[in-house]
Formats: C-alpha cells, structure tokens, sequence
C-alpha cells in the first residue's frame, strides 16, 4: 500500500507534463499576450499625451481583419489620384534627362454652375450661368445639348450649344456664360433639358452632365413667343444691390420711377444683401401692389464674379421676361430717366421702335454739395434729387451710358449695353431720353447735403458744376404721387 502511495504522485507529475506538452503553443501564445500586456502597461506612464488611441483606431484595426470578408454594398467611390512613390514621380530616361510627372489634387473651380434656363421659343433655349473664367481664356471648353421628352415613346434629341461669354473680360473666378441650345426641330412641350458640359482638356476631357431645366406637360403656350402683346410695356431689370443701402433713397428712385413709366411697368430689384430690413419696408407698399418683385440671390456671393455676379443676374432677368415686356431698361439705382417736357416715355419709345436697342445718354450730379435756394431748413427736408442739384459740367472723352431693349430681340445682355441681338442699335439718343446720375448717394446712410450753396455756377473741389433743376423740379409732384399711391406709410423712412 506504501509502494502505491509512492507511484500515486508519481502518475500525477506525468499527467502534467502530459497536458503541458500537448498545450504546449497555446501556452506560448497566453505567456507573450500576458507578457505584451505588461510591457505596455510599464511603458504607458512615459508615452507622450499627444499620442492617444481612440475607438476609430481600433475600429479600423478591426476592419482590416473583416474587409476579407465580401460584403454586398452598392456604393459611391471618390476615384483618387494615384499615389506614387519618389522613384515613380521622377526617373531617368535612357538619354540622361530625369523625367518628372505631376499629379493634380482637388477642384479650384467648378466646370459650371447652373442659375437657370429657359425656352426662348418652339425649338430653343437658354442657359444661364457661371462658369471657371482660367478655363475659358486659356482652355477650349465646350458645350452639348440634349433634350429629352416626358413622353417614352419620343427619342432624345440633342444639339451642339453655343456659349456668349457677356462680361466683356470683367470676371473674376468665376466668368458668366450664356448657352443657346437651338435643336433643328420643334421640340415637344415637357421634357428634361440636359446640359454637358465638356472642359475641353486634351489629356482628361472631362464631361459634367447637368439638368438644367425641367418642364412639365401642358405647361408652355407657343403662342407667346410670336404674340406682340405683353403684359407689361416696360420692365426694369436692376443689377445686384449689395452694400448698406440708404432707404430713403431708395424710397426716392422707386416712387419716381413708377409714376415715370406708368401702370403698365414692373420693376425686378435682385438682392445680393443690399435689401436689409429698412429698405424691405420702402419697397413692401409697391411688392403688395404688383408693382415690385424681389429676387434673392445672395447665395451666388460663394461664386467670385465681377461686381456680385450682375452679368449673370442682368442675364438671367432678360430671359426669365424675354416676352412679357415689349421694352427692357437696364440702370442702377442711384440714376433717374428723363424725358423732356413735351414728350413722354410712350411718345418716345413710339419714336425708336425700328430699334432692337438704344444707349442713354448720362448727367452726372454731385451727391457732395447740394442747393440752398430754399433756405438751410427746407433744404434738409427735402428729398434727395431735389437738393442735389448740382450738374458736373467737366469734359471727358467718355462717360458711362445705359440701355434700353427690345428683348425679344436680344440672345444675351450686359451693364452698359447687348453685344448679342438682332436689329439696329441707336447711340444718338441724347434729346429724346437721358439719365441723371447720383453717383454714390445711394450707398450714404446719412444727410448728403455737407455742403451747401445758392450759385448757378460753382467750383468745388477743382470740379465745374452748374446747377440743374430738371429732376428737381417734378419732386413735388412725386411726392404727391406717393401719397396718392401708398398713403402715408413711408413718411417716417430714415436716410
């Protein structure tokens, strides 16, 4: 019995190396986990605090073990440029010259960016937007049309654009260009106008396929495209109004303005930031009467283009009312139309209707000195154009002029004038229609008057003026228009 105590402990030592020996890899892999563990649980004290572990480092860690695993995902993949190494960016070519390659990361301009389109009659259409200017001055893109009908059992159609590049080489970033996509045939009503968009580039030739207009069935009569009745006779289209605006002024210029072209005028103002709540209250009497309309555009201040984006603004304004108006003025706000005495603006444009445009002669005033012929404290009641009337008579060889369209005529617009129509353009204007400049009046939130005097002729500042009383003299009976028109609703406006 002793004896079989003895092998007892015996039998139980080789049971254990047994285990051992076949556990044996197991037991390697436990000892280094339980030995890395240590290690950096001694290290962790002396690792700096800029270098951390959070949950994405080990989500990824986890992914690189179940990215094996297929996993059925419909996705949308960025294509990158393909990284190279040094030896891949340069080598050396059997004749001794090192070969160096370039890769382009990123967009630093869009290839175009749609503002609107629209039909311009049976088989054509615009589009209006902007686009990289480097890439136009420098490159050769390029622009296709395709009109694809609501109705399957009709094929797509499709057209070659031709792009009219309207700011005169005044853009910025970003230039404003003007697609005619004019298709061989009538197109049906209701459809998809798609435009692509080709950069032109001979090693990438790129290709961005847009839809830029979509029209509903049933929803264009073709009748107003040849119809010489419009809704309106006259439609002012104002570039972007951007800055700290004077309300009064503003107040001023549209209460002119609407009593000047009469009841069959409509005015589009284009906000890029300048209609602030104060001038909003000037114009919210005319916009409840159907006399107004507001666009608000100042998203396209993401879009670097001359002066807030106006060419394309004034652009989209001549074709989004290409055939509701019979006439089409374009000046700013700080200017004021004229006719003499003894015409009207119906008399006149009567008289230039073989024209498809005219050019409007400027009279440019001082908005530093002003009139006092009323005494010091009427003076400052008055309005604006009543008090600034003093006219700059210095000789220059040219001043800036404005415009006056027939649209129907006209396939894309500018500020000053249209170097894309049909017809005649008339320059010789000057005794049948002029406009009053007030440069910079509209942009003071403050009395303009700093300056006063009571001379027919005076010099101030090195400059000749003379005093011109033809907008003054209507003031009252603008002013009575206003009341008669709105009330009283805007008699406590500020400057």
């Amino acid at each position: 019995m002793v004896k079989d105590i003895e092998q007892h402990p015996i039998k139980e030592k080789k049971l254990l190396v047994s285990l051992i020996w076949n556990f044996s890899t197991e037991l390697k892999l436990i000892f280094m986990a339980l030995l890395v563990i240590f290690t950096l649980a001694t290290l962790l004290p002396f690792i700096p605090s800029s270098f951390s572990l959070s949950t994405s480092d080990f989500r990824f860690c986890i992914s690189r073990f179940s990215s094996a695993v297929p996993v059925n995902t419909t996705t949308t993949t960025e294509v990158l440029p393909e990284k190279k190494t040094a030896r891949e960016l340069e080598r050396v070519l059997a004749n001794g010259v090192i070969k160096r390659t370039f890769t382009g990361y990123g967009s630093a301009a869009y290839n175009f960016i749609s503002m609107s389109a629209y039909r311009g009659g049976v088989n054509t259409f615009a589009v209006i937007g902007l686009s990289s200017k480097p890439l136009h001055v420098y490159g050769h893109p390029s622009y296709r049309c395709e009109w694809v009908p609501l109705d399957p059992t009709q094929d797509p159609v499709s057209t070659l654009g031709f792009k009219i590049l309207t700011d005169w080489g005044y853009g910025r970033i970003y230039t404003t260009v003007v697609v005619n996509c004019t298709f061989p045939s009538t197109t049906a009503v209701g459809g998809n106008l798609i435009l692509h968009a080709t950069t032109g580039d001979p090693d990438r030739n790129l290709t961005d396929s847009i839809p830029v207009l979509t029209e509903p069935p049933n929803s264009v009569d073709f009748t107003l495209y040849s119809s010489p009745k419009k809704k309106y006779d006259y439609l002012y289209c104002g570039s972007s109004l951007y800055g700290n605006l004077s309300p009064q002024r503003v107040r001023e210029w549209i209460a002119y303005h609407v009593r000047f072209f009469g009841e069959r005028s409509h005015f589009v103002l284009h906000d890029a930031g300048g209609i602030h709540d104060e001038v909003f209250e000037v114009l919210r009497p005319w916009i409840e009467l159907g006399r107004v309309t507001v666009h608000d555009i100042r998203e396209q201040e993401r879009f670097d283009g001359y002066y807030h984006n106006q060419f394309m603004v004034v652009n989209d304004c001549l074709h989004r009312y290409r055939f509701a108006a019979k006439w089409m003025f374009f000046f700013d706000v700080d200017e004021f139309i004229y006719v003499p005495e003894k015409e009207t603006i119906k008399s006149v444009m009567e008289s230039l209707e073989e024209y498809s445009q005219f050019t409007i002669e400027q009279m440019p005033m001082s908005s530093k000195i002003c009139y006092s012929g009323d005494g010091p404290a009427r003076t400052y009641r008055n309005w604006g154009f009543e008090k600034m009337a003093y006219r700059d008579v210095k000789k220059v060889p040219r001043r800036d002029r404005k415009y006056a369209v027939q649209p129907s005529n006209v396939f894309a617009t500018g500020v000053h004038m249209s170097q894309n129509l049909q017809g005649k353009t008339y320059h010789k204007a000057e005794s049948k229609i002029r406009y009053f400049h007030y440069h910079g009046s509209i942009s003071q939130r403050r009395e303009p008057c700093r300056h006063l005097f009571n001379d027919s002729r005076v010099v101030f500042e090195n400059n000749p003026y003379v005093l011109d009383t033809t907008i003054r003299d209507v003031g009252l009976a603008v002013k009575t228009f206003e009341m008669r028109t709105i009330g009283n609703r805007l008699l406590r406006t500020r400057q």
